[in-house]
């Protein structure tokens, strides 16, 4: 088993269950209450520009490739396809608590909901299932209360500070404290790939303390920045009050690794989408 490393602290691992390779946060499976993984292109069976492990039925891949590629994750999440609830993302800041009547929603059963980038829950069972190809997935664990959350944030939810949005749902849902909290910001673009242009940057100047704009927001000149999401995200979750000792952030990015995961950058658009997906054990 291959680790990824920041330091002398590993961050992310790589596993495999048959042909799916995939990336777990060591931290995250040593609260020992969930199940999680982020799914890389390897192990599926959809061909050309969706190779091979896509997660989309919307970006034009065939519905019985994709259906296997969840087979497969839930496989190796040692869940069925019929666990899955899945977000519907908009880039908002809005998040929904879902129980066992979702069950299914957007694989198996159709989605009656809109407009969903985070989701949590204290049901044990349900494997919450957001989507990536370059935008930032967090992780939440209350490990007092037993819930989970797990969001979407692309530059539009990181400036609305969705880690936080997604806190205060868990807190008025489940009486989640910050501070038990473990947290993760999973693989998605880089803060040296993922350049921005004036617009962006007013949106961050607008939200973000000068101090905390120091470490994610690099001029260029001529109206262009490099914007760090991995660290901006990183502030959201700090200033929300969870731990930076309780927070993993990634070393991966989407952009610099076209070939392992997909990045919607990299290739113009012409991609599949990864996954993120995070289930509650049995007590």
């Amino acid at each position: 088993m291959e680790v990824l490393r920041k330091g002398t602290e590993v961050v992310l691992e790589k596993k495999r269950h048959g042909e799916v390779e995939y990336l777990s946060f060591p931290a995250l499976e040593a609260t020992g209450i969930v199940g999680h993984l982020f799914s890389t292109r390897i192990g599926g069976v959809s061909r050309g520009i969706f190779s091979s492990m896509n997660l989309s039925c919307t970006r034009g891949d065939a519905a019985e490739a994709v259906e296997e590629n969840f087979r497969r994750i839930a496989d190796a999440l040692g869940r069925e396809v019929s666990d899955f609830v899945c977000s519907d993302q908009t880039h908002t800041t809005h998040v929904r608590q879902v129980t066992a009547e979702d069950r299914g929603k957007g694989i198996v059963r159709p989605k009656d909901y809109r407009e969903v980038d985070g989701l949590i829950t204290n049901e044990p069972g349900l494997v919450l299932s957001t989507f990536y190809a370059d935008c930032v997935p967090v992780f939440l664990i209350d490990t007092k209360n037993r819930a989970i959350g797990l969001a979407h944030s692309g530059w539009r939810g990181t400036v609305g500070r969705m880690g936080a949005r997604t806190l205060e749902a868990m807190e008025e849902a489940y009486g989640t404290r910050a501070e038990d909290v473990t947290a993760a910001i999973g693989p998605s673009i880089c803060g040296d790939c993922y350049e921005v242009g004036e617009d962006v940057a007013e949106a961050f100047r607008t939200e973000f303390s000068e101090e905390a704009l120091d470490d994610i927001l690099l001029g260029k000149g001529g109206g262009r920045y490099q914007l760090d999401l991995w660290r901006a995200n990183c502030h959201v979750l700090r200033e929300a009050g969870v731990s930076v000792s309780r927070i993993s952030v990634t070393d991966i990015c989407t952009c610099c690794n076209p070939e392992y995961l997909f990045s919607h950058r990299a290739s113009g658009g012409k991609r599949g989408n990864l996954g993120a997906f995070l289930y509650l054990r049995k007590s």
